[in-house]
């Protein structure tokens, strides 16, 4: 939905959301992917499954079939309404859009920063519940289903910092 369109990646807890609603509070679009463009799905097709099956309970099953929508993101990074537009979430199918955007940021933050904020979660969030948190924990250390092509935001800076840094890096005043 963008002249200029960028991706906002991460692990559950660095700050993805909270990203994404102060560039809205600072007028910006944003499209929250994992609310707007999320579903289950087989990673190698992008066909929906049902989510029926016992393997859904199986944490490690369930983030591997947390995909976008690919045409619906290649639909909205097309539409130039905008002069910029953020994509903020995460998604084990990024490698089939990846192309689509200018610049690609992941947020991070340490260990400690991220066990610590997961731990505030409630069970209701994803990372809130002990086997999401060892999950989390487990592709943070990893970086595995991060994009390698990505510029690295330390998002343990304060909110206001984090999102001037990532404004600045696109050539927006923060």
């Amino acid at each position: 939905m963008g002249v200029r369109n960028y991706l906002i990646e991460g692990v559950s807890g660095t700050g993805k959301t909270s990203v994404a609603t102060e560039l809205q509070r600072r007028g910006y679009h944003v499209v929250h992917g994992d609310r707007e463009l999320a579903y289950r799905g087989d990673p190698r097709t992008g066909e929906p499954l049902d989510g029926s099956g016992h393997e859904w309970r199986d944490v490690a099953f369930a983030h591997r079939h947390h995909l976008w929508n690919v045409e619906k993101v290649a639909s909205l990074a097309a539409d130039k309404r905008h002069p910029i537009s953020f994509f903020c979430g995460g998604s084990r199918n990024f490698s089939r859009f990846i192309h689509l955007f200018d610049r690609v940021f992941v947020l991070d933050v340490d260990p400690q920063t991220l066990k610590r904020r997961l731990a505030g979660r409630g069970d209701d969030e994803f990372g809130g519940k002990p086997a999401e948190r060892d999950l989390v924990l487990r592709v943070h250390a990893t970086k595995e289903d991060i994009p390698g092509n990505a510029t690295v935001i330390d998002a343990t800076a304060p909110l206001a910092a984090v999102v001037d840094g990532i404004l600045s890096q696109c050539g927006e005043p923060g």
